[in-house]
């Protein structure tokens, strides 16, 4: 079980968008996050003058995805200057320096190497670097010491709103961590066999299947909700009962590359996360759907049913 982490957030002006000061207790690390229309105010801020990483986000003009900048600096402030007239995209930063001097050069470059390649591993931001950055020769202590440091950055940024480091889907819990719902039989299989049949308690992940008119999804029940996962098949062409929102993000999902071509049906290049079960059912067979019903365990419970199940159980265990 994962230990509970204590976090401070010191909003400057006392609101919720301006400049933001994120600590974790015992941790050596601290986070300022700054709104662009704001970061003159920051030239006060002894914090930004010190060697650290830090994030640019925004949105991409054409595609409207998420993007970010992940950049380093030996003086973070005077290396974000150049950033208002050099980049456009972005509308807020996130700086990371250490409150103990202790992260020099070389740290903040392996940093910047390690983040970009997690980033573009987790697959939730388009990553507006140009390239890769050279990961740097390190002791192997203070490699021990800056890959905890970005546990630390990884928790922060998501606090203050970004998943930027978090995978869509943890795999390696889904393979091997599971245990059986009351009603539910489990066999330890291969997420992506069909006829793998088990359930995860409600804190751990679950996996549904759609099976409608010769398509097959596989899809992840998370904290976020319904995660398509990459190579599920969808229809190539849509009736006129999908919604016009469903329509919608269906074509943006299309000119992203997310959803392309496989013979006569789409296939996802890569996971995608959807906000309910019958958004990602519409988007994938093309029409108005009930995803509730639809989307079923591989031994047959419908996600309605998968969740009534656990919350009887969470009853019982509760009231016992």
């Amino acid at each position: 079980m994962a230990l509970g982490k204590s976090i401070r957030i010191y909003l400057a002006d006392g609101g919720v968008t301006g400049l933001r000061h994120g600590e974790i207790v015992n941790w050596t690390g601290q986070a300022i996050a700054c709104p662009r229309t704001r970061f003159q105010e920051l030239r006060e801020w002894t914090e930004a003058k010190r060697p650290g990483i830090y994030f640019l986000f925004g949105q991409d003009d054409e595609s409207g995805q998420d993007s970010v900048y992940i950049g380093e600096a030996e003086v973070v402030f005077d290396r974000l200057c150049s950033h208002i007239s050099g980049k456009d995209f972005w509308t807020e930063l996130v700086a990371f320096t250490s409150k103990d001097d202790n992260l020099t050069k070389a740290h903040v470059r392996y940093l910047e190497s390690r983040l970009v390649s997690v980033a573009t591993h987790a697959g939730r931001y388009a990553i507006e670097n140009s390239a890769s950055p050279q990961l740097p020769s390190l002791p192997r202590a203070d490699r021990d010491a800056m890959e905890e440091f970005i546990g630390g950055i990884q928790t922060l940024l998501g606090v203050l709103g970004h998943r930027v480091l978090e995978p869509l889907v943890e795999r390696a819990g889904i393979a091997l961590t599971h245990e059986v719902v009351p009603g539910t039989q489990a066999a330890i299989q291969p997420i992506f066999e069909p006829s793998a049949n088990f359930a995860l308690l409600p804190s751990q992940t679950q996996t549904f299947q759609l099976r409608v008119s010769n398509l097959i999804a596989t899809a992840v029940r998370t904290d976020e909700g319904l995660v398509v996962l990459a190579n599920s098949e969808a229809a190539s062409a849509v009736q006129n009962s999908l919604s016009v929102g469903y329509r919608t993000l269906r074509e943006q999902l299309i000119s992203s590359g997310v959803l392309i071509g496989s013979g006569s049906k789409l296939k996802f290049s890569r996971d995608q996360l959807f906000r309910s079960p019958s958004q990602a059912a519409a988007v994938v067979v093309g029409y108005s759907i009930n995803g509730r019903d639809n989307w079923k365990t591989p031994n047959g419970v419908s996600f309605t049913d998968f969740e009534n199940r656990l919350a009887r159980n969470t009853y019982s265990v509760s009231s016992a």
